[in-house]
C-alpha cells in the first residue's frame, strides 16, 4: 500500500483577490505573461495554471512577485506575494521594483544593501535584463513627486509623520559617539557626511576601480544610511537626505557595474532612480538614467541606451543646465554608435558639442555634472568614432581627451588609451597600437576593474589577425611579464 501525496490547501487568499479584481483565470494568466515580457521573461501561463495555484500549487521563481504586481496595478494598493498566499519572490526579481511610496523604497533598497553586504553571492551573479529598464524609466517619467517625505516630525495636527501612534513621543536626539538607531533625528551634519563619503568613494573608484572599496560602500549604506532613512526629519531635510542616499546608491551600482555584477548594478540604478524621485531632484534622476544607458552601451544594448537617454531628456526638459543637456546628448550618441547609426550618432554629437559650448563659467552646474567637460566630450567623440570605424577622427579625439584629462581619472584615461590603441590599429599603425595597448594592460593590472580588463581583452582580440607580427609578439611578452 502506497502513501498518498500530501493534500494541498486551497488558496483562499488568491481566490478572494481574483474575485475582487474581477479577473477570469485566463485573464490573470494573460496579465502575468504580459508583465513577464516587460522583465524579459517568456512565460506561458494559461487558465489551467491559475486553477493549479488556486488549488494550492506554488508557482516557482519570480512568478509570485509578478502575480503580486499584477494585483497591485489592478487594485491600486501594494500587495506582496505573501498577501496572495504565495511564497516570497526570488532574489532574481527583487530590486527591479519601482516603489509606490518612499517607505516602500526604503524597504526595497535596504533589503538590497543587506543582501549585498552579506554572503549572498548569487546576487552578484544575476544577469542584466534589458526589458527590466522599461518599467522604472516609464514610472519615473510619468510619476508624480512624493507629496510628503518628512518622518517623525510633528505636523500641524501634532501627529508625527511616518510613525504610528501620533505624537506619543518626540524625536530621539542623536547620541554622538554611539551607534545610530532608527528614530534618531537627522540633521545637516549627517547629510554633509553622506556627501563627503560619496566624494571619497568616487575618488577611489576613479583611481583604482570599483572593486577596490565597493563592499565598504555597501556596508556604509546598510549601517549608516538606512538608519538615517528610518530616522526623524522634516520635509526639507528629508528630501536632501534622500538625494544624498540616491547618489551613494547610484555609486554602489556604478562600482558593481565596474566589477561586472551587471544584474546587481541594474537593481541599484533602479533604486537610485526611485530615491531621486523622492528627493524631488529631476535632474539627478536623469543622470541615473544616463548611467543606466552607459551600462546598456557597454553590454551592446544600443537601442535601450538611446531610449533611456531620450526619457532623461524628456524628463528634465530644456531648462536643464547646458552641461547636463550636453551629457544627455553625448550618451545618446554612444547608443547610436553601438548600433552603427552614423547620421543619428553624428547629430547627437553635434548637439552635445553645441550645447556644451553655450555653458559659461558662472553657470550653476550640479556637482555630479561637473565632470562633463571638454576632456569628457572628446572621450565620447573618440568612443563613437571608434564604434563607427572612423578611426582617424577617433585618434584625434582620443588624443585630445588624454591631453586634457586629469591624472586622477585613471580608469577613464585607460579606456581612452585603449580607444586610441584600437583606432591606431584600425589605421594599420601596428607598432603604435601595441605600445599603447601595453601601457593600458599595465594600468589595468593595477586596478580592480573588470571593465578595464575587458577593454584590454577587446584590444587583444582585434590583434589576433596580426598574431605573427613582431610588434604583437613583443606586446604579448610585455603583458606576460606583468603577471
Amino acid at each position: 500500500m502506497t502513501d498518498r501525496p500530501p493534500q494541498r490547501t486551497p488558496n483562499r487568499q488568491l481566490a478572494a483577490l481574483i474575485a475582487e479584481a474581477g479577473f477570469s483565470n485566463a485573464g490573470l494568466a494573460r496579465r502575468v505573461d504580459q508583465l513577464g515580457l516587460e522583465h524579459g521573461l517568456d512565460l506561458r501561463y494559461d487558465k489551467t495554471s491559475v486553477t493549479r495555484w488556486l488549488r494550492g500549487q506554488q508557482p516557482r521563481g519570480t512568478t509570485p512577485a509578478l502575480i503580486a504586481e499584477v494585483f497591485t496595478r489592478r487594485l491600486g494598493r501594494r500587495l506582496s506575494a505573501q498577501d496572495l498566499g504565495l511564497d516570497a519572490c526570488a532574489p532574481v526579481y527583487a530590486g527591479l521594483e519601482f516603489a509606490a511610496t518612499p517607505e516602500e523604497a526604503v524597504d526595497i533598497v535596504g533589503g538590497l544593501w543587506r543582501k549585498d553586504s552579506g554572503s549572498h553571492a548569487e546576487l552578484r551573479k544575476i544577469a542584466f535584463t534589458p526589458a527590466g529598464l522599461v518599467v522604472p524609466s516609464r514610472d519615473w517619467l510619468i510619476g508624480r513627486a512624493d507629496e510628503r517625505v518628512g518622518r517623525g516630525e510633528p505636523d500641524q495636527n501634532g501627529a508625527r509623520a511616518g510613525v504610528p501612534g501620533g505624537g506619543a513621543r518626540g524625536p530621539v536626539p542623536r547620541q554622538r559617539g554611539t551607534d545610530r538607531g532608527p528614530g534618531q533625528r537627522v540633521g545637516p551634519g549627517d547629510i554633509a557626511a553622506l556627501r563627503s563619503v560619496g566624494d571619497l568613494f568616487r575618488t577611489l573608484d576613479h583611481a583604482y576601480g570599483g572593486g577596490h572599496a565597493r563592499q565598504a560602500l555597501v556596508r556604509y549604506l546598510e549601517h549608516e544610511a538606512e538608519p538615517m532613512l528610518r530616522g526623524s526629519y522634516g520635509e526639507s531635510t528629508g528630501r536632501r537626505l534622500f538625494g544624498a542616499v540616491a547618489d551613494l546608491t547610484r555609486l554602489a551600482g556604478w562600482t558593481s557595474f565596474d566589477i561586472a555584477a551587471h544584474g546587481l548594478a541594474q537593481r541599484y540604478f533602479v533604486q537610485a532612480l526611485r530615491l531621486a524621485q523622492t528627493a524631488g531632484d529631476r535632474a539627478y534622476g536623469a543622470y541615473v538614467l544616463v548611467t543606466m544607458a552607459r551600462q546598456a552601451v557597454y553590454l551592446g544594448h544600443g537601442r535601450e541606451a538611446v531610449q533611456l537617454t531620450r526619457v532623461a531628456q524628456q524628463g528634465v526638459g530644456p531648462s536643464a543646465p547646458p552641461a547636463v543637456q550636453a551629457l544627455l546628448h553625448a550618451v545618446e550618441a554612444r547608443g547610436h554608435g553601438v548600433l552603427g547609426e552614423v547620421r543619428s550618432c553624428t547629430a547627437s554629437l553635434v548637439r552635445a558639442e553645441r550645447t556644451l559650448g553655450v555653458a559659461r563659467p558662472g553657470d550653476e552646474v550640479p556637482a555630479w555634472a561637473t565632470f562633463f567637460d571638454e576632456a569628457q566630450l572628446a572621450d565620447e567623440f573618440g568612443h563613437c568614432h571608434r564604434d563607427l570605424q572612423q578611426y582617424r577622427a577617433a585618434v584625434q579625439h582620443a588624443e585630445r581627451s588624454l591631453q586634457l584629462r586629469a591624472p586622477g581619472f585613471a580608469r577613464s584615461r585607460l579606456f581612452c588609451r585603449v580607444v586610441l590603441a584600437t583606432s591606431r590599429l584600425g589605421l594599420g599603425e601596428l607598432d603604435q597600437a601595441c605600445a599603447l595597448g601595453a601601457e593600458a594592460a599595465q594600468q589595468a593590472s593595477e586596478m580592480r576593474s573588470a571593465r578595464a580588463i575587458e577593454y584590454v581583452r577587446d584590444f587583444e582580440r582585434r590583434l589576433e589577425p596580426y598574431r605573427d607580427a613582431a610588434a604583437v609578439r613583443t606586446y604579448r611578452d610585455r603583458v606576460a611579464a606583468i603577471g
